[in-house]
């Protein structure tokens, strides 16, 4: 049985087109895309607006969403936002985890994405004891995001070290496998329970797959690296976000963390760093030359205070580029999309630096390619994930053809579509609900009030002491340590 959308205009091999019929199979997967099709035939649903290819989100920590408008009060640095974050982890369980994932991924899909790559390090309890159930952690990300309907590459990140030279923190004990070994043992575990509770099948019905992760040139020693030149699939990396990571290379390894990767064979096409913001003309030539596909993440790093990133210059030396939304400032494509051409504007003084078919492919098929997923265009053999978005709203009207996406929000996503079903009509979640609902059941599920308590700079040493008492519980022998530049998100 076949489904159908009629757009009345849709982005369609790199242009606006009129009338356009999807049709999608019973998986889910497109089987045919008309153009030039006056009206909605019968069984068809009309779609007013612009329809997009569903955005990706190659960059989340569905967490820190917990974190949004809980940080400002007095400022701060990103190293004290950091401590803010490990307390929050150290609220998460298996179970609450999921409430949490669930609404993040539910609203990501209101915001305009259809797919996730989701950077995930916290693997286990508290103290770093394996939870009963094996990769019980990684488990309730995937149920959480088949509930919702996103599709998701749960990036099993490897997190061995607190900083170069240094033993993961209290707060970071459940991040870490001990070993490089003890990965990737458990990443092939990981990998096997995977493919017997989630089968790939057509890529419309596939919505959970795994990839890899080095979290940082930090975390993960430089002997280590190499294993990750052997696999085969995605690999992301956070690179050079902050200057004191450039700093710790340089003194330890004499170079910079572009450099140390490519030392160890794994700038290449399947490698995706992110933020990549601090680079030498030397490190943009190597991630270009490899054929990276470089994350940016405009409005954490915004956020964060972390600078703005060379993305012209990367997407010039032969890099592609992608989009993600990091720590959740905001969960909305377009705006991410925005920000990474208002970056380029305000680092240039320049107009234009990305055209708007570049915007939309950063966010579509270069999230595609970095979480190699059957997404990010509108055509037959790929999944049928789409998002509309309205022309006529105080914010879009006039805007002509593509360059809506440099006027639109989140707020004009009047339908998100994963897999042929439509899972946001308006804000509102199909089958969830309202996601504010959803949010409710999160804070509750951590114990949390979201009207009061909020966290900032100050509350950091409270901060570190809840979470050196939650270790603690679970092993004595814990002490926390104070912030490093080493230990970055």
């Amino acid at each position: 049985m076949s489904t159908q959308f009629w757009c009345e205009t849709a982005w369609v091999d790199g242009q606006v087109a009129s009338g356009v019929l999807l049709t999608a199979d019973e998986t889910g997967t497109l089987t045919s895309v008309e153009t030039g099709i006056t009206a909605a035939p019968d069984g068809a649903e009309a779609v007013p607006g612009l329809t997009l290819p569903g955005g990706v989100n190659a960059h989340s920590h569905a967490f820190h969403r917990i974190l949004r408008g809980r940080t400002h009060g007095d400022g701060g640095t990103f190293w004290t936002w950091r401590e803010v974050m490990y307390s929050v982890a150290g609220r998460l369980s298996p179970e609450s985890y999921e409430t949490v994932a669930r609404a993040v991924f539910a609203e990501m899909l209101a915001g305009g994405y259809t797919s996730v790559g989701e950077f995930h390090y916290v693997h286990h309890a508290p103290g770093g004891a394996a939870y009963p159930a094996a990769h019980a952690m990684e488990r309730a990300l995937a149920r959480a995001a088949a509930s919702a309907g996103i599709r998701i590459r749960l990036l099993d990140t490897c997190y061995l070290t607190g900083g170069i030279g240094t033993e993961l923190s209290a707060e970071q004990a459940r991040f870490g496998d001990g070993t490089i070994d003890g990965y990737l043992d458990r990443h092939a575990a990981l990998e096997e329970t995977f493919a017997a509770e989630f089968p790939v099948g057509a890529p419309g019905e596939s919505f959970v797959t795994v990839g890899s992760a080095i979290h940082s040139i930090r975390a993960v020693p430089a002997s280590d690296l190499p294993r990750f030149a052997e696999i085969t699939g995605p690999v992301h990396v956070h690179l050079s976000e902050q200057p004191a990571e450039n700093e710790a290379s340089l003194a330890a390894y004499g170079t910079t963390p572009t450099q140390v990767l490519a030392r160890a064979g794994v700038v290449r096409d399947t490698l995706s760093p992110v933020h990549a913001t601090h680079l030498s003309e030397e490190d943009i030539a190597v991630l270009g030359e490899g054929a990276t596909t470089i994350v940016m993440c405009p409005c954490t790093e915004a956020d964060l205070a972390d600078g703005i990133g060379p993305a012209k210059e990367l997407a010039e030396a032969g890099a592609r580029i992608a989009i993600g939304s990091d720590q959740h400032v905001v969960l909305d494509a377009l705006r991410e999309t925005q920000g990474l051409e208002a970056g380029e504007r305000l680092r240039s003084g320049q107009r234009g630096r990305f055209s708007p078919a570049e915007l939309i492919a950063a966010l579509t098929t270069g999230g595609a390619r970095s979480l190699d997923l059957p997404v990010g265009e509108l055509s037959a053999g790929r999944a049928c994930d789409f998002i509309a978005v309205r022309t006529d709203s105080m914010r879009t009207f006039g805007s002509l053809g593509e360059q809506v996406v440099l006027s639109a929000t989140a707020a004009d996503v009047a339908l998100t579509v994963s897999g042929g079903v439509v899972r946001i009509r308006h804000g509102v979640h199909t089958e969830l609900g309202p996601i504010e609902d959803l949010y409710a059941e999160a804070f509750a599920a951590l114990g949390m009030d979201p009207g009061a308590g909020s966290e900032t700079a100050s509350a950091v040493a409270e901060t570190v002491e809840t979470t050196t008492t939650i270790a603690e519980a679970a092993d004595p022998g814990t002490q926390a340590t104070a912030p490093t530049a080493g230990s970055v998100d």
